[in-house]
């Protein structure tokens, strides 16, 4: 599945509808998740979300789709709260539960001479940001050949894997008498813990060891005492600039299937091996280690709890960060296995010596998500599934690479300046062709 951008969807034309939930009384407070209480606390903006878009094989009426899509809302925890500021300046954001009902859908008018693309992101830009209540959006392009969907959502909700899950109950809760396997129907389906209840866990976990600690300590030094930042030159980046995206397929079929032998044969993960290809690119033209941000998942059961959140909705995300000085695929094999581990714990005790994340322009962030290994599965073939990225403006570079059963692609973002086309574009270069050599 591609991992696109708002600005180079492929989408037909076609009516745009936009599915209005009724809005009711807040309920309960709930924990927010230090991740969250980092996004949200920027306040409402534009470009905030994260979305999915996949075409229906044939006509579905409206209030079959709206119908289809209150029962996912229903259950799913986090669709079902809310942000609001905190009481006085400088307080954190607060979260509460908000009941919904079913709505109405509303027509979105496409302007003369307006791109699809732009219609919808403005609806998402409006409907999915952080204090939104809720901060969700369905949206359908009726068109001749059938409906095309994107759900929308702000970031502090989901994930990627959380759009899967999110994706497969709509099929589901549409279609409950062809759901097989993994897939049942949307009031067959077992409830699922909520986010919420991930927060709670995470917080009761015991503080991280002293070596974790310490080896946060050892890297962050190591990158000035912030997080780590793209090591090339990206031109002045004290103030954001608008965004350069590339989305590249790097490997086929053919040569995924490769490199995932040659790991093997190594005894490592295709992850190590595409580390080790940054390793070398990052040493051969900036002379020095790959460091990056290291986002990784926190699905994992908890020991307190005994709960596990593979069917969950929520930002099931946490950072941690990758320090890689040697190529050897075995050594950056251990350096993931690191990342991970120092991803493991609370991070709002591990970074409290720095009064919380450290962000610096120019931070670098590496993401990886290999769709063939999760326990989550659509058919994003048939479906012409494509995971889209909002527009935004930026001072750092995030790099994604998502794996399937059509290969290796990958997306970057970066600040449009000439010193990042220059630095951020040659070292993209350097990479795909280092891959493909392999």
């Amino acid at each position: 599945m591609r991992l696109t951008n708002v600005a180079h969807l492929r989408l037909p034309f076609g009516r745009l509808w936009g599915y209005d939930v009724t809005v009711g009384e807040r309920g309960a407070a709930l924990p927010v998740s230090f991740d969250q209480g980092r996004h949200v606390g920027a306040g409402d903006r534009a470009g905030s979300w994260m979305a999915l878009s996949f075409r229906l094989r044939g006509p579905v009426e409206r209030e079959r789709l709206a119908a289809a899509w209150m029962t996912v809302v229903a259950r799913h925890g986090t669709l079902r709260s809310a942000f609001t500021p905190g009481p006085g300046p400088g307080d954190a954001p607060e979260l509460h539960d908000v009941a919904l009902a079913p709505g109405a859908w509303v027509e979105h008018e496409i302007g003369p001479g307006q791109a699809v693309n732009d219609a919808l992101r403005e609806v998402l830009d409006a409907a999915c940001s952080p204090y939104r209540a809720p901060s969700h959006r369905l949206c359908v392009l009726e068109t001749a050949d059938g409906p095309t969907v994107v759900i929308g959502a702000d970031h502090a909700h989901v994930d990627m894997w959380s759009m899967l899950v999110i994706v497969r109950d709509l099929l589901a809760a549409l279609n409950p008498g062809e759901a097989r396997g993994e897939i049942g129907s949307g009031t067959e389906r077992p409830t699922v813990p909520a986010f919420a209840e991930h927060t709670r866990a995470l917080e009761d976990r015991p503080a991280a060891p002293d070596d974790v600690r310490g080896r946060w300590a050892e890297i962050l030094a190591a990158c000035g005492d912030v997080m780590p930042c793209f090591p090339l030159p990206l031109g002045d980046v004290a103030s954001e600039h608008p965004e350069r995206v590339e989305v590249r397929d790097v490997l086929d079929v053919d040569d995924t299937a490769a490199i995932g032998s040659r790991a093997r044969e190594l005894g490592v993960s295709t992850l190590a091996l595409v580390v080790a290809a940054m390793t070398e690119v990052t040493r051969d033209l900036a002379g020095e280690p790959l460091r990056a941000v290291f986002p990784v998942h926190s699905r994992t059961p908890t020991p307190e709890s005994g709960a596990t959140w593979h069917d969950s909705v929520g930002w099931f995300i946490t950072n941690a960060v990758i320090e890689s000085p040697d190529p050897d695929p075995r050594a950056c094999a251990a350096a993931v296995k690191e990342a991970v581990r120092l991803g493991s714990w609370p991070l709002a005790d591990v970074l409290a010596p720095w009064g919380g994340m450290p962000a610096a322009p120019g931070m670098f962030a590496i993401s990886w998500l290999d769709l063939r290994r999760l326990p989550v599965r659509v058919d994003s073939v048939g479906l012409e599934a494509q995971y889209v990225g909002a527009a935004i403006r930026t001072d750092g570079v995030m790099l994604w690479f998502v794996l399937d059963d059509s290969g290796l692609h990958l997306r970057c973002r970066y600040p449009d300046t000439h010193e990042a086309r220059r630095n951020v574009g040659g070292w993209l270069d350097a990479l795909v062709a280092r891959l493909r050599s392999r």
